[in-house]
Formats: structure tokens, sequence, C-alpha cells
């Protein structure tokens, strides 16, 4: 399976934020993207998920066959908002995700046990501290497949150890043949291909 952009273009609010991105990821291998508060890299992994629109170009999927025909059907996609429901309980947070997203995958106790959080599962997710709800998110992506993981700072709120935590599980998502594309400010602990964009304007 390959993740391809060519000359992607997106924009926010009607203004054009980056133009002419191109990329090719294979099985197994992960993009970095990286650049100055402004410059686009939330907009662009919104664009290849299919959140926003493209405003040139194009990104495809290929080799997916009927499981992954399309780039949405391929993606799980963890922005800044954790995207859980804070009455609910973590649990059914993440069967929620299970049952929307398809395709199960590790069971939500083994995933909370993954992420450090077992033994929680029963309590609401509004009950959480900062770095427990984004270790929750971390484990929708684990409760159901999806080869290619779009992540928007996704060490955010994460103590020393949680970070290690989840660069161990992107090594081994990539071991694994799975994809990652990754923007941040900090240093991931994965290696990857690197894509720096520019300043806004």
């Amino acid at each position: 399976m390959r993740l391809i952009a060519e000359n992607l273009g997106g924009e926010r609010g009607g203004e054009a934020v980056f133009s002419g991105i191109d990329f090719a990821l294979e099985a197994g291998q992960a993009l970095v993207v990286t650049g100055p508060n402004g410059s686009g890299k939330s907009t662009l992994l919104r664009v290849v998920a299919g959140l926003l629109p493209k405003a040139e170009g194009k990104v495809v999927v290929e080799g997916g066959g009927d499981e992954f025909p399309s780039v949405a059907s391929a993606c799980h996609y963890l922005g800044h908002q954790n995207a859980m429901k804070t009455a609910l309980s973590v649990a059914e947070n993440l069967r929620f995700w299970r049952d929307f997203n398809g395709e199960g995958h590790l069971g939500v106790g083994k995933a909370l046990e993954t992420v450090g959080l077992d033994g929680i599962g029963h309590l609401p997710f509004g009950y959480l501290s900062t770095g427990q709800r984004r270790r929750a998110a971390i484990a929708k992506l684990l409760v159901s497949h999806r080869p290619v993981w779009l992540l928007d700072e996704p060490t955010a709120g994460l103590d020393k150890a949680s970070e290690e935590r989840f660069a161990a599980l992107m090594r081994g998502h990539c071991a694994e043949g799975g994809m990652i594309v990754a923007a941040t400010h900090l240093p991931l602990g994965i290696d990857g291909q690197g894509l720096v964009m520019g300043a806004a304007g």
C-alpha cells in the first residue's frame, strides 16, 4: 500500500495556506511534518484526512484493495481535540469508535492497558486529567485497524513516560506495515521522511 500526495494545496478561510506539497509513503514509513505555527501543518492533515477540501492536487491510496479503497477509509485521524464525549465512560467512548471505524483490532481493555490506563475504563471521560484524556484518545488508534495514522501534535499533554510509550506504539505500527503522517513541534522518537512547512503568508 502507498499513500501519495501530488501538488497538494490547502486553504483556510479562503486564503491559501500551502501549495505544491508532494510526498509518497510506502508501507512501514512515516512522514514527520514540522514548521512554525500558521504554516499549515494541521490544515495539511485535515486535507489528507478528507476533513477539508483540497484547493488543488490530489491525495490517493494505492493498493488498499476492497478493504481500504479510499484515503478516508484507510486513515485514523487524531487531532488537537480528543473527540470523546465527556459524559460517557472511557470504555463506552472506545466502543463507539471501534464500532464506527469497524475492523476490530485490540479489545477495549487491552487498548487501555497498552496506553497505561488499565482499570479506568468505567470512569466518565470528563473525570480524566489532560494526559489521561490524550492517552485514551490514543487508544482509539488501537481498537480498530486503519493502516494510516494522521497525528496532529499527538504528544500534547503527555508526560515523558507516556511519550516514550507512544513512540513505541508508532514504531510498532510502522513495523507492522502501517504508515504515519505526524505534525509536531517536538521529537516523536520515530524515524521518517521530513516535510518542513513554510511560514504563513
